[in-house]
């Protein structure tokens, strides 16, 4: 039996009109119900801003959760196009993806405002799925322990270990996102198991309850030899969420990998 309950997100990035991500909402939850009552297991959906509220209601009263894809870290003021913790809270969502690597790449976030953000998810009654990873040639130069503890010091600092508890940690290595190169299970358990292990050593018996995602390239054919490593607890799903029948052969490795 796991010690904790694996948690899917599909983030949609950059994709779906309302119409569309209200499609997409239904068939996932019309099929979730009784899977995530058998194998235990937590789904969560993260469309656009523009789709969260529409979708919010679609997805009332089921046992899908709704995520976004960012916030900003004040609940309110003079910061034109921005969106705060609190909105999102507003609207009807649980979780709130921060630190993606996209984000990082394309628009500059850094470990500081990551830890900014964590934490007004966090105020706002929330949980932040807070991402970490590392590039290919950090890997290559032997960087990829110092990197994750770097990212982990900065996108943590100051939480205690009730906050800490409220967290989901996605490891997704930037060199598999979106480039159909994953991970091996092995290679995912290597950083799975040192990020519970800096947990461990930081915030202490805390961090056998943290849920820690993989994220890069996840499928239906790779999901079930990940999940059988012991600190893999789910997937942050990226294109193969969007499409209905795919990430719900994500979501029910157990089935699919039996059959």
């Amino acid at each position: 039996m796991r010690l904790r309950r694996p948690i899917f997100c599909g983030n949609w990035k950059l994709h779906r009109t309302i119409a569309e991500s209200l499609e997409l909402a239904t068939a996932v939850k019309n099929a979730v119900g009784p899977t995530v009552h058998r194998n235990d297991i937590e789904v969560v959906l993260a469309p656009v801003f523009t789709a969260l509220h529409p979708v919010a209601g679609r997805l009332f009263g089921s046992q899908v959760r709704l995520a976004a894809q960012d916030c900003f870290w004040e609940s309110q003021g003079a910061f034109t196009g921005e969106v705060s913790a609190y909105l999102l809270a507003d609207v009807g969502c649980r979780y709130v993806i921060v630190g993606h690597s996209e984000r990082r790449q394309h628009f500059g976030e850094v470990d500081e405002t990551v830890n900014r953000k964590a934490k007004a998810v966090i105020a706002a009654g929330m949980r932040p799925i807070v991402c970490i990873g590392e590039t290919a040639r950090e890997r290559d130069d032997g960087m990829m322990f110092s990197r994750l503890a770097a990212q982990m010091m900065g996108g943590l600092l100051g939480f205690s270990e009730e906050m800490l508890a409220e967290t989901v940690l996605a490891y997704e290595p930037i060199w598999a996102i979106g480039t159909g190169r994953v991970a091996t299970p092995e290679q995912a358990q290597e950083a799975h198991g040192y990020i519970r292990q800096h947990l461990r050593e930081h915030f202490g018996e805390v961090a056998e309850r943290v849920r820690i995602q993989y994220g890069g390239s996840v499928k239906a054919d790779n999901i079930a030899g990940l999940m059988v490593q012991p600190d893999i607890d789910g997937a942050l799903v990226g294109g193969a969420s969007l499409k209905a029948e795919e990430f719900l052969n994500i979501v029910r490795y157990q089935e699919v990998a039996g059959s």
